[in-house]
């Protein structure tokens, strides 16, 4: 590959490491051209998965800020950069290796932090972006109708202890009316003695 060419991945590779919300490292040695257009599919529109050297790639890691790979960057690597959904994608990825175990995963990237393969694994094991979010969702909803509760809940035993003193005073037997007239009672049993 001459220089410019070289440059120019390069260069390629860089942006994509710096776009991307991940990147998986793969070993295909052994995959048929069929196979792996197989599971270029099978990733969906969410991630680009292209073969790369693993020179150009060590230069364009360092280059996007990514320290850590060159252990990974041995053998016939290829990357899937992933846009969207990291955790759907590497249960495409993790599934696909299952079924055919000449593909291997080596490690990724995520957020500029390197990961090893049982990481990348592990990521295929979360539950996808919208689940998480509707969980979220339904956690805050849950603590936010207990805040309620717990703020409307003064109003509410004061609002009948009014309503019962309503009703009392409505029925004409307050506590005050009630030992008003034993008093009245009293004193005058006294002063007839």
């Amino acid at each position: 590959m001459a220089k410019p060419d070289k440059a120019a991945a390069v260069a390629e590779m860089t942006e994509q490491f710096a776009s991307a919300n991940a990147a998986v490292l793969t070993e295909y040695r052994g995959l048929t051209v069929k196979s792996l257009k197989e599971f270029r599919r099978s990733l969906g529109e969410n991630a680009t998965y292209a073969v790369t050297k693993n020179t150009l790639t060590k230069i364009a890691a360092k280059q996007a800020g990514i320290d850590g790979l060159d252990d990974q960057l041995h053998g016939p690597t290829a990357i899937a950069f992933i846009r969207g959904d990291v955790a759907t994608v590497a249960k495409g990825i993790r599934d696909f290796a299952k079924a055919n175990p000449l593909l291997v995963i080596k490690g990724g990237v995520m957020d500029g932090r390197v990961l090893d393969a049982d990481a990348v694994k592990k990521l295929a094991d979360l539950e996808s972006r919208e689940v998480l979010l509707a969980k979220l969702a339904g956690a805050m909803n849950g603590n936010l109708a207990k805040a309620v509760g717990l703020f409307a809940a003064p109003l509410s035993q004061a609002a009948r202890v009014l309503a019962a003193l309503e009703a009392q005073k409505q029925a004409g037997t307050t506590p005050a009316t009630d030992a008003a007239p034993a008093a009245e009672a009293d004193d005058a049993a006294d002063a007839a003695e």
